[in-house]
Parts: C-alpha cells; sequence; structure tokens
C-alpha cells in the first residue's frame, strides 16, 4: 500500500485525516493520501506565492533543464508507474504505458518551449507619434497557479498543467484528482529529484468541492487552469473572482464516415476512439454519423468488432475494456440508456455491467433529446445514425452545446473544405477519429467545451502576460 504525502514548500508531510484510494476493479485499497485542511491550504499558498519570485527569476535554461531531467525520470520508470495508473484509475496497461510516453514527451516538449518564451519588437513608426519611440515586449509568468487535474489522464493532464507553469516562471498549487492522486505523489518525488527548488510546487489532496473551492476562491492565486467535467468548470469560472481561468471541459464527440477506402481499418480506429478506456476521455466518439450507402455494411462490421474486445483486469496487457472509474457512473450509463430505451432507441450490443465494469454499447434510432446524445456520456456508449446529405450530417454535428473536436472521413476535397467551414470546434481530424491528440498541438474547445488552448506552446501563452516595454529615443 502506498501511503502519500502533501508536498509543501519543498517538505513531505503526513495529514490528520487519510482518503482511501481504492483500485476500481478490484475494489481493494491501494493507498491512503492525507485530506487538506485549512492549515495546509494556508501552508501551500504561501508557499506558492513566496516562491514564485524564485521561479520567475529561475532562468530558462535552467528550467528546461530540469523539466528534461523530469522527462527522463518518467521514461526510466515507465513499468512502474504506467503499473500505478493501472491500479487507480482502472486504465487497460498498454493504454497507461501510452499515458506515460506521452507524459515525458509533455515534459519534453516544455523543456523547449521554455528556451523559445519570445517577445516582439513593435515598430512604433507605424503611427506619425510613434517616430521618437522604440518599443518591444517580453512575456513575464502570472506567478501563482492553481491546477485541478481530473482521474481519466492522471499523469499526462497533470504534466500538461504543471510542466507549461513550469517553463513559464510560475508556482504552482497541484490539486490532484480525488480518485487518482498517487501518480501524483510520484510525479513530486520526480520533481524534487529533479531539482526543483523548494515551494515551486505544491501537491495537496482532497475534495473539489471543499479543498478545490477554497483555492478557487483565493485571491493571492492569479490563475486557475481546470479540466473536467462542464458543470464544475461552471462552478469555477464563477468563483474565480478576477482570475484568470483555463477551462478544459466535456464534448459528445462526432465524426462523420462520408466516404472510405478500407471500411474495416475506419471501424477499427472508431472502435479504439469510442471505448478505449472505457469511454472515459474528453474527446471519446459518442456520436458516428455514417452515409446511408456505407451504413449497413459499417454496423455489421463496428458490432461484430465491438464484441471481439476483450473485458478484463487492467494490468492483463490484453484488456481492451476495464473497469468505470466508481460505482456510480455505472449506476447513471444504465440510467441513460433505460431513458433511451423508453424514447426509442434501439440496442444493438452491450447495455449489461459485470461488477464496476461496463459492456460497450452501441445504440441506433437515436434522437438528440436523448443525454445518451446531447450529454458527454464518458463511458463506452456509442451511437451510430445514417445519413443521406453530407451538408446535413455536418449541421447534426453542430446541433450540441459542446465543440472540443470532430472528425470527418473523406478524401473529397470540397467536402473537407465544407467541413472546415461549418463545423464549430476546436479541432477538427480529417481522416482519423476525433479522439487523436499529440501533446504540442494547440487544444480545447469552443461553445461550453471550454475557455483557452493546452499545449505546451499554447498553455505558456495562457500562463504569462505580456509586458510592454517603451524607450523614448
Amino acid at each position: 500500500m502506498i501511503k502519500g504525502k502533501m508536498f509543501i514548500n519543498g517538505n513531505w508531510e503526513k495529514g490528520s485525516l487519510y482518503n482511501d484510494v481504492t483500485n476500481p476493479f478490484s475494489g481493494e485499497i491501494i493507498g491512503k493520501v492525507p485530506k487538506a485542511d485549512e492549515s495546509d491550504i494556508e501552508r501551500s499558498i504561501s508557499s506558492a506565492l513566496n516562491s514564485s519570485r524564485i521561479s520567475k527569476a529561475l532562468p530558462a535554461y535552467e528550467r528546461a533543464r530540469i523539466l528534461q531531467k523530469v522527462s527522463r525520470k518518467i521514461e526510466e520508470r515507465q513499468e512502474e508507474l504506467a503499473k500505478l495508473i493501472a491500479l487507480e484509475s482502472g486504465k487497460p496497461i498498454r493504454y497507461a504505458l501510452g499515458e506515460i510516453k506521452r507524459a515525458a514527451e509533455t515534459f519534453r516538449f516544455a523543456s523547449i518551449e521554455a528556451q523559445q518564451n519570445y517577445g516582439e519588437v513593435i515598430p512604433m513608426d507605424a503611427a506619425s507619434r510613434g517616430k521618437e519611440y522604440f518599443a518591444f515586449s517580453i512575456r513575464v509568468p502570472r506567478g501563482v497557479i492553481l491546477a485541478i487535474t481530473p482521474f481519466n489522464f492522471p499523469l499526462n493532464l497533470v504534466a500538461h498543467k504543471v510542466a507549461p507553469a513550469l517553463a513559464s516562471g510560475n508556482s504552482i498549487i497541484l490539486k490532484p484528482a480525488s480518485a487518482t492522486p498517487l501518480i501524483a505523489f510520484r510525479l513530486g518525488e520526480i520533481l524534487e529529484d529533479a531539482g526543483l527548488p523548494e515551494g515551486i510546487i505544491n501537491i495537496i489532496y482532497g475534495s473539489g468541492s471543499d479543498v478545490g473551492l477554497k483555492l478557487v476562491r483565493d485571491e493571492r492565486i492569479q490563475m486557475v487552469t481546470f479540466t473536467g467535467s462542464l458543470p464544475v468548470g461552471q462552478i469555477i469560472k464563477r468563483e474565480a473572482g478576477f482570475k484568470t481561468v483555463t477551462l478544459e471541459l466535456g464534448n459528445n464527440s462526432a465524426v462523420v464516415v462520408e466516404d472510405v477506402q478500407d471500411l474495416s481499418a475506419v471501424v477499427n480506429r472508431l472502435i479504439i476512439g469510442a471505448f478505449a478506456y472505457s469511454g472515459q476521455v474528453c474527446i471519446s466518439i459518442q456520436r458516428i454519423y455514417v452515409n446511408r450507402k456505407l451504413f449497413d455494411d459499417f454496423l455489421l462490421l463496428f458490432i461484430k468488432k465491438t464484441k471481439e474486445q476483450k473485458i478484463g483486469d487492467p494490468l492483463d496487457p490484453d484488456t481492451d475494456i476495464g473497469p468505470m472509474i466508481a460505482p456510480s457512473e455505472i449506476s447513471r450509463i444504465r440510467e441513460w440508456l433505460k431513458e433511451a430505451k423508453a424514447m426509442g432507441a434501439r440496442i444493438i450490443t452491450g447495455d449489461k455491467s459485470e461488477g464496476n465494469v461496463m459492456f460497450p454499447t452501441v445504440l441506433t434510432n437515436v434522437s438528440n433529446e436523448m443525454r445518451v446524445m446531447k450529454d458527454e456520456v464518458f463511458a463506452p456508449v456509442v451511437s451510430i445514425i445514417p445519413y443521406d446529405n453530407f451538408d446535413d450530417a455536418l449541421q447534426l454535428v453542430n446541433d450540441t452545446q459542446y465543440g472540443l473536436q470532430a472528425g470527418v472521413y473523406t478524401k473529397d476535397i470540397d467536402k473537407i473544405t465544407s467541413a472546415i467551414d461549418t463545423i464549430d470546434v476546436g479541432g477538427l481530424i480529417i481522416n482519423d477519429f476525433p479522439t487523436f491528440r499529440v501533446d504540442h498541438m494547440p487544444y480545447g474547445g469552443v461553445k461550453k467545451s471550454g475557455i483557452g488552448r493546452e499545449g505546451l506552446k499554447y498553455a505558456i501563452a495562457e500562463m504569462t502576460d505580456i509586458k510592454l516595454i517603451v524607450i523614448r529615443k
């Protein structure tokens, strides 16, 4: 059993009360972390505030060296860290290994960006009154950044907040998800071992409604970066006051299958996009719109591949489908499926669970009034819908409050440009699934899918202010 500790001002600290960390597949308690109290919260803020001057003064080459060292240490411990992710999140081990590799790459990208945080020269003589002046801008750190992270990528989404914050000279308070805090504890050890000065990162644990909200409301924190659900994101936006806020929220990702050369290859790809990590991914495929000419063949093949998904222990390298993060999620999705059936949906396969595992489920005959269509399902549940007109399909993709990423399969350049012009999302993926992401690209949504962008260069822009310097000649 791992007994985690808080990391405050460079010290590893115990607590008076502890929360259990449970393996969602077996139900076994695999660790404990201390629950932060008022004193812990106050000391973490004071530590981050005091160390923000140290972080700002740390030269770019030194920040880069530390971040590169973190990347190497993650790679050196990848087997251990992947097993921990599988144990505390229920993520199948092969996907957990993929997350470890991505996290190492995220820190490596951050080490590069730490040395490329450029300002710009302003051509003052473009204005007649400016001809006697020289001006340039630099980017300066905001100060103290609060990072609140989710359970589904408990290392890489921490990396996407911690790495750019460090690269840009900020200090950080990290509150990881209550379900998956142990990997953040291990990352804290790695950051300390990599030589990060004391107090620049502080890690505390507790519920979002208690610890998280107290931190969000504190005026000494300059920025909040959050990944999670829309309802929680709305609370953070309301309670954060005059802080900068970046939010990476939900989606009900759609893909349009207009024309394909290899139907089997596309189906195999969409199976991964719909069911990887039991659909508990912000850009997991939830809606598949298929040209009616392809629909029957597509549906038959998709059902066949769905039934071939191996369900089992996340530590088994052959497992495709592991557990949901909590039993309450099984109850929620079963209720949503019951509602969909009552409203006329046809469930082709799935709609059953064993223990904490939800079997991959495929629906047809759905409508946008159903929660499985209009809300973020965050489970291994996908709806397949035929269409007759490509332009109508694009409008169906847009018929949602969300706008994170979407996908379109077509080789027709006119249809590609039409999709680019029409679909209202932060990221449009052509000839691949909307679940695609590499860690240096800009990532974020429009509408109610979020505010701001992640991806190292783009996150650094969010985490810094532009400072203008004007010199009279």
